[in-house]
């Protein structure tokens, strides 16, 4: 039996979305501007967050904080808790919109809330995550996907703001506003090579300068961090649908050394890779 002070973790990663269950004496989670919706649900014991546009708050009980692209958030506990983490695509998000028939393919959905309570079908859902990921029974391949899609229509339904938009475009990587479209496609197909910024401001027909001013603006975040979110993204989906080396996963992703990789994907997921790779379901 592990101890309490033993971090849990169980993590279901596909290319369109991740679900980390984590269950730990001290947890501390962050959204770091991804380029991707995040949903993180609080199973047991009380956080604090806060971000850019609320004052620190304090969540007792069950509950849930829902970050959009490009959003900032800082949460941690300071007792025994556990929680899940579902990262979604936007690309992923707004095709169970479209199937569901809640919008058209040239929408933009964002969440109009961050932080959900009382939500007893929310609950439910992120309990019967858990209960997947704990137990690894036989199935586990086709009930997560069913359950993080119903999830999703979920959220659509009660919590997301759907409109289109003639400013934002879809891009390999999600929404992007047009003006910088170019430049994220650029970083999307480089994921393995340096990339300067001289280089990424090209490709958008701006100055370094003005491109990381508006690249900031529009994102929330500098050019090389939206960078290294999706550099992290791809690097997930290798670990988890590939038995390449931590090595040359680190390379595929723009890493010189193994060491240089791990570092960076601990900062951005709270774990090492092999750690990652180790928290997945047996293949």
């Amino acid at each position: 039996m592990k101890s309490s002070e033993t971090p849990t973790d169980k993590i279901f990663a596909r290319a369109q979305f991740a679900v980390h269950y984590r269950c730990a004496r001290r947890i501390r989670w962050s959204s770091e501007a991804r380029p991707v919706y995040s949903v993180l649900f609080l199973l047991r014991g009380e956080w604090r967050w806060n971000c850019s546009y609320a004052s620190q708050r304090t969540q007792q009980h069950a509950g849930a904080l829902l970050v959009g692209p490009g959003e900032v958030v800082h949460a941690g506990t300071s007792t025994q808790a556990s929680y899940i983490v579902l990262t979604l695509s936007p690309v992923y998000v707004l095709d169970c919109a479209v199937r569901a028939r809640l919008t058209r393919s040239d929408a933009l959905v964002t969440f109009r809330v961050c932080e959900v309570t009382d939500d007893q079908r929310l609950e439910r859902l992120a309990g019967e995550l858990a209960q997947e990921l704990i137990e690894e029974t036989a199935g586990q391949e086709l009930v997560v996907p069913a359950i993080v899609e119903q999830t999703i229509v979920h959220l659509l339904r009660r919590y997301a703001n759907i409109r289109r938009s003639d400013e934002v475009e879809l891009s390999r990587a999600g929404f992007v506003d047009r003006r910088i479209r170019r430049a994220v496609e650029l970083m999307y197909a480089n994921l393995d090579r340096e990339l300067p910024l001289e280089e990424i401001a090209a490709a958008a027909y701006l100055s370094p300068f003005h491109f990381a001013r508006l690249f900031k603006k529009l994102t929330g975040t500098s050019p090389h961090a939206y960078l290294a979110a999706l550099r992290t993204a791809r690097a997930q989906t290798l670990l988890a649908e590939t038995d390449l080396s931590v090595t040359e996963i680190g390379a595929r992703v723009g890493h010189a050394s193994s060491s240089h990789f791990a570092k960076a994907f601990r900062q951005a997921t709270g774990l090492s890779p092999r750690a990652f790779r180790a928290a997945l379901p047996s293949r």
